[in-house]
C-alpha cells in the first residue's frame, strides 16, 4: 500500500515544486486531493486529458499541487472559466474544485446554470460551512445558531443545501461524501466524470481553524467524530422518519440521470451552422 501512495503521490503532484502546501494541519482538503488523483488513476485518464480549475478560497490552492493542466482563476467565476475550456476542447475532462462561499455565493449564479446547461463536467465543492482563508466569516451554508466572525453572537440566517440544489437545478450527478468518508470521495469523483454530464460532489469538510474553534470542535479530530455521527447513507435515510433524520444530513449519490449534455448539443448546431468542429482551426 506505501508504494503504491509513493507512485500516486509522484505521478500526479507536483511535490518537487510547491510543497510543503500551506493548508492548515488536519484541514480536509488533503483529504480531497487524494481521493480526486485516486479516482483519477482508477480511470486511467492521462494527465494531459485533465483540466482541474479553482477558484480563491482554500481549495484554490490544490491546482497549484495537482500536475494535470490547471487553472487558478477569480473568486466565483472557476466555473465560468471551465465552461470556456471544456467548449473550446470537448474533449478534455474538466475538473473544478470550490469552496462552499466561492460556489455558492459570488458563484453562485454560475453554478445553477451550469447545473441547468448540463455541462460535462464535474465540480467538487468542499463544503467546510464557513469562509476559512479569509477570517472565519459566515458563508451560505454555515449553519443557523452556530458562530462565526461576522456571527459573534449567533448565526440568524439559515443555510441551504447545496447537493439540493444541484438536484434542484439540473445537474445530472449529484453527491454528498464528507473527509471523514474519504473512499466515498474517491469513488463519488469517479461516477460524476462517468456519468457525462454536469455532475456535483459536495464534500462536507473540516474547518477547525475558523469554525471548530468558535463552535466546540476546536480540532480535527473532533469536527470528523462529529460527521461520522451526523451523516445517513441515501438508503438508510429512506428507512428513517423525519424525527430520526432531524440533525443529520444524507451521504451518498442523490441523483444520477442521463440527459442531453450541453457540449453534444452545441455541436450539433455547429454542424447546422457549418462550422468547425470545436477544437479545430477553420
Amino acid at each position: 500500500m506505501a508504494k503504491e501512495v509513493t507512485k500516486l503521490v509522484h505521478e500526479y503532484l507536483r511535490h518537487d515544486k510547491k510543497f510543503p502546501h500551506v493548508w492548515c494541519p488536519g484541514c480536509g482538503n488533503g483529504i480531497v486531493l487524494g481521493a480526486l488523483i485516486r479516482a483519477i488513476d482508477r480511470l486511467g485518464l492521462e494527465k494531459d486529458e485533465i483540466v482541474l480549475a479553482s477558484g480563491i478560497g482554500c481549495s484554490g490552492r490544490m491546482p497549484v499541487y495537482a500536475d494535470f493542466n490547471t487553472l487558478h482563476t477569480t473568486h466565483g467565476r472557476c466555473l465560468t472559466f471551465a465552461t470556456g475550456v471544456k467548449l473550446a476542447n470537448p474533449a478534455l475532462t474538466v475538473i473544478t474544485v470550490m469552496g462552499d462561499g466561492d460556489a455558492t455565493a459570488i458563484g453562485g449564479n454560475h453554478f445553477i446554470h451550469a447545473a441547468r446547461r448540463n455541462l460535462d463536467l464535474t465540480a467538487i465543492i468542499i463544503n467546510n460551512q464557513i469562509y476559512g482563508m479569509t477570517g472565519g466569516q459566515f458563508s451560505p451554508t454555515t449553519p443557523y445558531g452556530s458562530h462565526a466572525s461576522t456571527a459573534r453572537y449567533g448565526h440568524i440566517e439559515h443555510a441551504f443545501s447545496i447537493s439540493e440544489l444541484a438536484v434542484t437545478a439540473g445537474a445530472s450527478f449529484v453527491a454528498r461524501a464528507t473527509v471523514y468518508h474519504a473512499t466515498l470521495i474517491e469513488d463519488m469523483i469517479k461516477k460524476s466524470i462517468e456519468n457525462g454530464g454536469f455532475g456535483v460532489v459536495e464534500v462536507i469538510s473540516n474547518c477547525h481553524t475558523e469554525y471548530g474553534r468558535r463552535n466546540n470542535m476546536a480540532d480535527p479530530v473532533t469536527m470528523l467524530q462529529w460527521m461520522k455521527e451526523h451523516a445517513v447513507t441515501v438508503e438508510k435515510a429512506g428507512k428513517m422518519s423525519p424525527e430520526e433524520l432531524a440533525g443529520k444530513f444524507t451521504v451518498g449519490v442523490l441523483a444520477d440521470v442521463k440527459k442531453p449534455v450541453y457540449t453534444e448539443e452545441y455541436e450539433k448546431i455547429r454542424k447546422r451552422a457549418g462550422a468547425p468542429k470545436a477544437g479545430e482551426r477553420a
